[in-house]
């Protein structure tokens, strides 16, 4: 499970480090995609495949079903961390989520998610304050 929150660089080449707690499940392959509210999305090759075969599983017929699979699996790209668990960000998603220097790793269970350093703060700090409230509306019988 991929837990916690993370504060690599990206280098010059478009590189991140993962987590060291990261590496474990990621080392076998992971994915890298396009994340509702500028972020990327990892998952593990094995998660990914998982997520896809339930996206797909959405009617053809429906448009908003077949935008959705464009605009997610466009963006994917596959990479294989190497010896120093550091993983290349494509040019597109790096732009897509408006990556700069500073960032910020989190896990979030099945995924993780890489944010620019500045969004992530101003993300938290806009959910932070609503987080204790909605706890039992979004999920009922949690606590």
């Amino acid at each position: 499970m991929l837990l916690g929150t993370h504060a690599p660089k990206l280098d010059d080449k478009g590189r991140v480090i993962l987590p060291a707690k990261f590496r474990d499940e990621l080392q076998g392959g992971l994915v890298v995609t396009r994340g509702q509210d500028r972020c990327l999305f990892v998952f593990s090759t094995a998660e990914f495949e998982l997520v896809h075969d339930k996206i797909r599983q959405a009617p053809v017929t429906s448009a908003e079903a077949r935008n959705y699979l464009r605009v997610f699996l466009s963006g994917a790209s596959n990479e294989q961390p190497d010896k120093q668990g550091r993983i290349t960000i494509p040019a597109a998603l790096r732009e897509y989520a408006d990556l700069g220097k500073d960032l910020v790793v989190i896990g979030v269970g099945t995924r993780a998610e890489i944010w620019d350093a500045k969004a992530w703060n101003e993300y938290l700090a806009k959910q932070e304050s609503a987080f204790a409230n909605v706890a039992e509306e979004v999920i009922p019988g949690l606590f």
